[in-house]
This record gives structure tokens, C-alpha cells and sequence, in this order.
């Protein structure tokens, strides 16, 4: 690296500017234009190389990424943290199981966790994502319940707070890091749903190189946004499914009525949740769907 050059962290990027986490602090930076040619667009998370000898300090190169996701535009996660409310709104298993699935493809760890415990029992939910192999917390707001144990699990990590609109993402920033003072939203009553607080993506610098994103709110038919799937390879998304792929009668087995399909005996014999189950098949219907329609 020249002289002249510092390695840097991208935080957010606002109207063309890059805020850059650097040994010399943060930097408010410019891009080259050659990442347009190339197609790139640097995000939070990326790790840049800055020229430091302008006037204005100038991103020069996006080192290379570990996983990338386009909405919320963020890269080079550790996990991704899908934050599901107990009630109001009311969880979609469906869309949870959908946004593991894509998370899994990328290589980014799925982190459900279950809020507002203090009005409703998730004990139906969690069940099942522990059952599925994935690491689950369960926590209250209001009286801080699980908030420890979840804080431990993020020390030294980048991760993202997904979650459809009023699900308590913002709430449950504030309950882990109040340093960060994020404004919560307000469940509308009326609508059924949380207002847009959250409108642009950040990373917070959290101590000992951990950091964390909090993320714009989503609705239910924005939940593809964050990836497709092609519908050959759903099943090597649902980790559950993995041990038995290979048991399968026929290759290429779809997992959707097969002679000798060892995934669905699995379901049967109770090693496979109902649950995940149906939403493998709604996902895997929906993909061929779009794949014929693209056709």
C-alpha cells in the first residue's frame, strides 16, 4: 500500500459520499468512476483501500468480499440477525423461512430471534428453529430479558438487524448498545404495522471489531428483495434437509411427492419440522413459477 493510501471500512454512504473508518478516523470520501465500469458499487461493510493525497480523500479499491447482499445494501457479514415479533405484527413463518433460505445461499449465519416475550410465548417458534440447527434467542424489550446473552453471542462481529417493519429492531438496538440512542418506532394500530424510521444503512462501530447495521424496515412482499433462488438448489438452503439429500431414490429429487424422497420419510418419521417443510414447498413453487414466467 503507498504511503499515501489507508485501509479503510466503509460505514454508510450518503448522497454519493462514503463515511470511512480509518486509522486516521472516519473520512467523508469519494469514489472512483471506474467501479461504475466495472459494475461495482462500494456499500457498507466494504473494505477499501482511500487515497489520502487529494483535497478530498478518494476510494480507490474495494478489497475483496466475503458475501455481498443488494437490499439492504450492506457486505463481508458475519451474520444476519432476523428479528420476529411474537405479536403485532404477527410472525410469518413463510417469509422467516424464505430469508434464512436466502441468507444460507450467501453464506451468512441466520440468527431468529423472537421479541416482546413479555406479551406472548414463542416457545412454539423457537422450537422449531432449534430443532432446524440454527441458534435462537428470545428476548423482551421492556425488561431486558435475553438481552445478555444475545449481546455476548454479537461481541467481535458484523451483523445486520433485519425485520419487517415494527418488529422492535430499533428497540432491540437501543436494549443491547443505548450508547447508539436509535430513534423506536410506534406500531400503527390502524395499519397493523411499524412507521419507516430506519432509512438509510450504517454500520455502528461497536469496540473489539464488531459492528452492527440497523436496517430500513421491510414489508411481506418485499422480503424477495434480498435475494433470488434458483429452485434446484432450495433444499441445500434448508439445513435440515442436508443429512438426507443423498438418501434420495431418483437424482435431481425435488422433495415435493417423489418415489424414495428421504427428506419427506424424514418429515414423516418427525426429523423435519411440518413447519419448514411447507415452507420449503411454497418457496420451491414459487421459484419454478418465476422461472417458467422468465422462460
Amino acid at each position: 500500500m503507498r504511503m499515501n493510501s489507508l485501509n479503510g471500512k466503509i460505514l454508510k454512504s450518503v448522497g454519493g459520499f462514503f463515511h470511512v473508518e480509518t486509522s486516521d478516523g472516519v473520512l467523508l470520501c469519494t469514489a472512483r468512476g471506474l467501479f461504475r465500469l466495472k459494475n461495482i458499487t462500494p456499500v457498507a461493510g466494504d473494505n477499501v483501500i482511500v487515497d489520502i493525497s487529494e483535497s478530498t480523500p478518494v476510494i480507490t479499491d474495494v478489497l475483496n468480499r466475503k458475501n455481498y447482499i443488494v437490499r439492504p445494501p450492506l457486505a463481508n457479514l458475519d451474520a444476519v440477525i432476523i428479528v420476529i415479533s411474537t405479536v403485532e405484527p404477527t410472525p410469518n413463518r413463510l417469509i422467516l423461512d424464505k430469508l434464512i433460505a436466502i441468507f444460507e445461499s450467501k453464506e451468512i449465519e441466520p440468527v431468529p430471534i423472537f421479541t416482546k416475550i413479555d406479551r406472548k410465548d414463542e416457545d412454539e417458534l423457537r422450537e422449531i428453529y432449534v430443532k432446524a440447527g440454527f441458534t435462537v434467542f428470545s428476548i423482551s424489550n421492556n425488561d431486558n430479558s435475553g438481552i445478555e446473552e444475545l449481546r455476548t453471542f454479537l461481541s467481535g462481529k458484523t451483523y445486520a438487524l433485519i425485520g419487517n417493519t415494527g418488529v422492535g429492531k430499533s428497540s432491540t438496538l437501543n436494549s443491547l448498545f443505548p450508547e447508539l440512542a436509535l430513534e423506536t418506532a410506534e406500531i400503527s394500530r390502524k395499519l397493523g404495522r411499524g412507521k419507516h424510521t430506519t432509512r438509510q444503512v450504517e454500520l455502528y462501530g461497536l469496540g473489539e471489531n464488531g459492528y452492527i447495521a440497523d436496517t430500513p424496515g421491510f414489508s411481506t412482499v418485499e422480503a424477495a428483495k434480498y435475494g433470488k433462488l434458483p429452485s434446484s438448489d432450495i433444499g441445500l438452503y434448508f439445513r435440515e434437509f442436508i443429512p438426507f439429500l443423498a438418501d434420495c431414490k431418483f437424482a435431481g429429487c425435488r422433495h415435493t411427492g417423489e418415489e424414495g424422497c428421504a427428506v419427506i420419510k424424514a418429515k414423516e418419521r418427525g426429523e423435519i419440522t411440518e413447519s419448514r417443510f411447507c415452507s420449503y414447498l411454497r418457496i420451491y413453487s414459487d421459484a419454478r413459477k418465476e422461472e417458467q414466467n422468465y422462460k
